[in-house]
């Protein structure tokens, strides 16, 4: 049943800062609370405000942004909305993550059209009259909108962002508007000691452009006791109940919904925003928490790519690796193999522990060999695989050179010159010249051959997965590739376009075009993904 809203039917807000230092697991916070929320009965929608200048994270470098996560309508996101649409059950879209690039190209384009009757474009109020429309965009058939703003209060960059946000508390009334401040609790070994200077300095940032904190959200390594949240409440003006100690999980992410739960966070914003929305009598969460806590089985997965020393550059394939775990009741070991490790026979020898072997998606050259022979080591020693994107990539050009025999066969975004061109360019992407927003990207339909693996896996013929891709398999060599005992599982129907292959005399071997990461969830592990780890079990098991 969905959450009434006393005194009036007006939509409930709430916005999720961040202060003192970056990654402070803002995204986290503000999904974790999300899933609480709905628990109660709330529907509720979660967006992203980044201050950068870029109009998305598509042609950002891994080494400064991490994944790129992209939704059903193709948008390329930051990776937290990876976490709003694992915590919570709403399908987010564009609407769901701006950046400055975004609202200045906007308000260019408007200016050059002449809409503002010639009058001076300035930051206010045309800049955050331009916020506070995607923050009314994005709230439409939810009772709750949680907005996140990156980076950091005090950020130059980020200023327009708490100006709209301080704009549209007082235009849609104050009870209807909840401000969350995420901080950080600074140890000090040398004192003994946690400070909150550094909470108090960031707060009083935030009152200087005319938002007082309602709830304080403190990132921690150590408890924090009554002394230290009256001292909170006192400095920065907001309740002891208020204070809300926000401590690091010992064993995951899944974790933080229970522990802001025994915080009272949500009960906190039912009465902040006058809600009726009781505690809900089971949690989901407990028992995930129960299942990460308690497995029965251990299996070592590797995952082979050229980002592996970046955290988040694969966050969604770690992440859906976990929720397959869970399903199983398995403890998953993720180990991360650097592609160029591979190349070397020493360096193979890392793939002789591993249950089961991923090479997830990506571009650019280095490191493609040694993901090959990861996919040959697969192939030939019965050890169950997945490859997603390039990984379905690698494994046609691994079959073509090795069991083919076309031992020049490659890639054109390899080797532009190869006579076996495995792989080639999709032709919408000849002629393209921008790279932002340009290539397949979104949901689109697979069909599933029955008498597969994938068929097993998904259960229906038709299947809808995310991509984000400018290569495919070449139609050109795919009779050859299928007479030598390759098993294309999966095509696009309306473009004959290839989206899956596997192996038929094998336990389990498999690759997909799409990124079927993207629609995994803690609850509900990707139907591959489950069937991965699960073959991967049974080779620990039969070992």
């Amino acid at each position: 049943m969905a959450a009434n809203v006393e005194n009036s039917k007006a939509k409930k807000y709430i916005f999720v800062t961040g202060g003192v230092v970056s990654s402070l697991g803002k995204g986290l916070t503000a999904a974790s609370l999300g899933a609480l929320l709905e628990e109660r009965g709330c529907t509720v929608r979660i967006q992203k405000f980044d201050p950068y200048l870029n109009v998305d994270p598509g042609t950002m470098n891994p080494f400064q942004h991490g994944e790129v996560y992209v939704l059903d309508d193709g948008a390329e996101t930051d990776l937290d909305l990876g976490h709003y649409e694992r915590f919570t059950s709403g399908k987010l879209s564009q609407f769901n993550n701006l950046t400055s690039g975004q609202i200045y190209e906007s308000v260019i384009q408007k200016e050059r059209r002449g809409e503002y009757l010639g009058k001076t474009v300035q930051v206010i109020p045309h800049v955050t009259n331009e916020i506070k429309q995607r923050i009314q965009a994005a709230s439409e058939d939810v009772d709750i909108l949680i907005t996140e703003i990156g980076g950091t209060v005090g950020d130059i960059e980020g200023l327009p962002f708490l100006e709209a946000m301080r704009q549209f508390a007082l235009e849609a009334g104050r009870d209807n508007v909840l401000f969350i401040h995420c901080t950080l609790l600074p140890f000090l070994a040398a004192a003994g000691e946690l400070k909150t200077k550094p909470t108090q300095q960031s707060v009083a940032k935030m009152r200087e452009i005319g938002i007082q904190p309602d709830i304080l959200v403190c990132r921690t390594e150590h408890p924090i006791d009554a002394e230290l949240r009256e001292k909170m409440s006192l400095f920065c003006n907001v309740p002891v109940k208020a204070v809300i100690e926000e401590i690091d999980v010992d064993d995951s992410i899944y974790e933080l919904p229970v522990m802001l739960r025994r915080e009272h966070l949500d009960d906190l914003v039912v009465d902040f925003l006058r809600l009726d929305a009781p505690q809900p009598k089971e949690s989901i969460w407990t028992d995930i928490v129960r299942r990460i806590k308690s497995p029965s089985k251990r299996v070592t997965i590797g995952v082979v790519g050229k980002y592996i020393e970046l955290q988040d550059a694969y966050k969604s394939v770690y992440e859906s690796i976990t929720h397959a775990g869970i399903a199983n009741d398995a403890a998953v070991t993720i180990k991360r193999i650097d592609a160029e490790s591979l190349e070397t026979r020493e360096g193979r020898e890392t793939l002789k522990s591993l249950h089961g072997i991923l090479v997830p998606g990506g571009f650019g050259d280095r490191g493609t060999e040694g993901k090959i022979e990861a996919v040959r080591y697969a192939r030939e020693k019965g050890i169950p695989y997945f490859g997603l994107c390039l990984g379905l990539q690698i494994a046609v050009i691994e079959y073509a050179r090795n069991v083919l025999g076309l031992s020049d066969a490659n890639s054109l975004e390899f080797d532009p010159k190869t006579a076996s061109p495995v792989i080639t360019l999709m032709e919408e992407q000849k002629q393209v010249v921008d790279k932002g927003g340009s290539m397949r990207l979104g949901s689109y339909e697979c069909r599933v051959k029955k008498g597969t693996h994938a068929f097993d896996a998904y259960g229906e013929e038709s299947v809808r997965e995310r991509h984000r891709h400018r290569y495919e398999v070449n139609n050109e060599f795919v009779g050859q590739l299928e007479e030598a005992g390759l098993v294309v599982s999966g095509v696009n129907p309306k473009r004959n376009l290839v989206e899956m292959v596997e192996l038929k005399e094998h336990p389990w071997f498999l690759a997909v075009q799409s990124h079927p990461e993207f629609l995994s969830k803690p609850n509900k592990a990707h139907p591959l993904f489950k069937a991965f780890v699960e073959a991967a079990i049974n080779r620990a098991e039969n070992r």
